[in-house]
C-alpha cells in the first residue's frame, strides 16, 4: 500500500465527510450473509468467536493477501489474535502472542493485540484538567490510569462498517462510540479503525476520531510480537530511530525530561540484541522492571515515518513499525510471568513478547510542554500505524 505522509496529526474535516464516513456501513461490500470475500488482491473469511456475558456476539475477520500472510483480528477489542508471515524459509508463522479462545480476552488479558483507548498509556494518579474542568478517572494500575480504564476500548465489541478486498489488500474498517462519560473522559467520541493487510506483508491500522466536546485521545495498537514464534524475545535485535526518551519515576509517569540516550541501555540508535542491556544496574530499567518506555521519534508529528525496526536472527523475520505518531512505548512484556497459558497451549513465560505501541507521551494531558492530546469539535484526529513484515 503506497505510504502517504499526511501533514498534521489534527486537521479541520467537513461535516459533510464524516456523516459520510460513519454512514459506509450500509451501502459497504461487506461479509453479512456470506462466509468469505476474494478477489485476485486478498481474501476475507469471518467465523464466529463466542459471546461476551452481557450476551454480545464476537466474529472473527480473517484477512489474507496474494502472498499467504493472514492476519485474524476479533470485533472484541479489535483485536490482532494472530498474525502469520514468512520466515526466510517461505515457512508462515504465527507472530503475535493471545488466546485461542475468547474467554482468556475477557478474563486475563493483558492488553494482548488490542486497539488501545480512549488514552493509551498512562495518566498520572487518574486525573487531568482541560479548560478550566478537571477530570477524575479510575486507577486500575494504581496509583495512575492506563490504557483507557478498566472497561477501555480493548474490551468493547467493535461495529464492522466493512470487510472487502480493495486495491491493497484485504481490509476490515470498524467503529466504535464512546459515550460522553464513559471511563470518565469528556465528550461523544466517534471512532473507526481501519485493518489493511497489504500485498507487501504490511498490517496497516488507520484510525479516525471526532468528539462533539473538548477531550483527550491518544489511540494506540498492543501487540505482542515474537518474531521466533517461541521463547523469550531477549535474542531480537532493536533499532529505534530516537535520541531522546521520556525518562519516568517509580509509578511510569514521565518526569517531564526529555533525556539525550547517549551512554544509557536507552541508545538503539545501532541495531542492538533486547537483551544486551535489559538488566543493568539503571534506576529507569528498574523502575520498569525492564524496558517499559517511551522514545521521541526523530521525525516531525503527523509525518508518516520510520520509528523502528526489529529483526529475529533464527528466523530471518524483519519487522519495521512505521507511524505518525510523535512517540513509540517500547515494552519487553516484563509482567508476563508463567501465569497465562496461551495458543496452543503454550505459557507465555517473562519477556516472551514485545510491543511497539506508537502513540502521544505518557501522561501528555498532565504535561503541557509534551505534543498535545488534546482534540476539539471540528477538529479530526488520525493516526496510522503500520508493522511491515519482510526477511533477511
Amino acid at each position: 500500500m503506497p505510504i502517504d505522509q499526511p501533514k498534521h496529526q489534527t486537521v479541520k474535516t467537513n461535516m459533510i465527510e464524516w456523516m459520510l464516513l460513519f454512514g459506509a456501513g450500509a451501502c459497504a461490500i461487506g461479509l453479512a450473509g456470506c462466509a468469505a470475500l476474494s478477489s485476485s488482491a486478498g481474501k476475507i473469511d469471518k467465523d464466529a468467536f463466542g459471546v461476551t456475558p452481557d450476551g454480545q456476539s464476537v466474529d472473527l475477520y480473517t484477512l489474507r493477501n496474494a502472498k499467504g500472510a493472514e492476519a485474524t483480528i476479533m470485533t472484541y477489542g479489535g483485536t490482532v489474535t494472530s498474525l502469520k508471515v514468512p520466515d526466510r524459509n517461505g515457512t508462515i508463522g504465527d507472530v503475535v502472542l493471545g488466546y485461542d479462545h475468547l474467554g482468556g480476552y475477557i478474563t486475563n488479558s493483558p492488553f494482548f493485540g488490542c486497539l488501545v483507548g480512549r488514552y493509551g498509556n498512562r495518566i498520572a494518579k487518574g486525573r487531568f484538567t482541560l479548560d478550566g474542568t478537571t477530570y477524575t478517572l479510575a486507577t486500575n494500575n494504581p496509583p495512575n490510569n492506563l490504557h483507557g480504564g478498566p472497561v477501555g476500548f480493548d474490551k468493547r465489541v467493535w461495529k464492522v462498517v466493512k470487510a472487502d478486498v480493495g486495491p491493497h489488500g484485504p481490509r476490515l474498517e470498524l467503529a466504535y462510540l464512546s459515550k460522553d462519560g464513559e471511563e470518565g473522559f469528556p465528550g461523544n467520541l466517534e471512532v473507526t479503525a481501519a485493518y489493511t493487510l497489504t500485498d507487501d506483508n504490511a498490517l496497516r491500522v488507520d484510525y479516525m476520531a471526532r468528539t462533539d466536546k473538548a477531550t483527550v485521545c491518544n489511540l494506540t495498537q498492543h501487540s505482542y510480537f515474537n518474531l521466533a514464534g517461541r521463547g523469550d524475545i531477549l535474542g531480537h535485535i532493536v533499532w529505534i530511530d530516537a535520541d531522546t526518551f521520556t525518562p519516568v519515576d517509580s509509578t511510569l509517569i514521565p518526569t517531564g525530561e526529555l533525556r539525550p540516550v547517549d551512554g544509557t541501555p536507552f541508545d538503539f540508535r545501532k541495531p542492538t540484541p533486547v537483551g544486551l542491556r535489559i538488566n543493568n544496574d539503571d534506576e529507569q530499567l528498574k523502575f520498569g522492571t525492564g524496558y517499559d518506555h517511551n522514545w521521541v521519534i526523530n521525525k516531525p508529528m503527523g509525518k508518516l515515518g520510520l520509528m523502528a525496526r526489529v529483526m529475529e536472527p533464527t528466523s530471518g523475520r524483519v519487522m519495521e513499525v512505521w507511524s505518525t505518531e510523535p512517540g513509540v512505548q517500547f515494552y519487553t512484556g516484563n509482567s508476563l510471568d508463567g501465569s497465562i497459558t496461551g495458543k496452543g497451549g503454550r505459557v507465555y513465560q517473562r519477556r516472551n513478547g514485545l510491543c511497539f505501541e506508537p502513540q502521544h507521551y505518557p501522561d501528555s494531558p498532565n504535561h503541557p510542554q509534551f505534543p498535545s492530546a488534546e482534540l476539539d469539535p471540528g477538529q479530526t484526529y488520525k493516526n496510522t500505524i503500520i508493522y511491515k513484515f519482510s526477511t533477511q
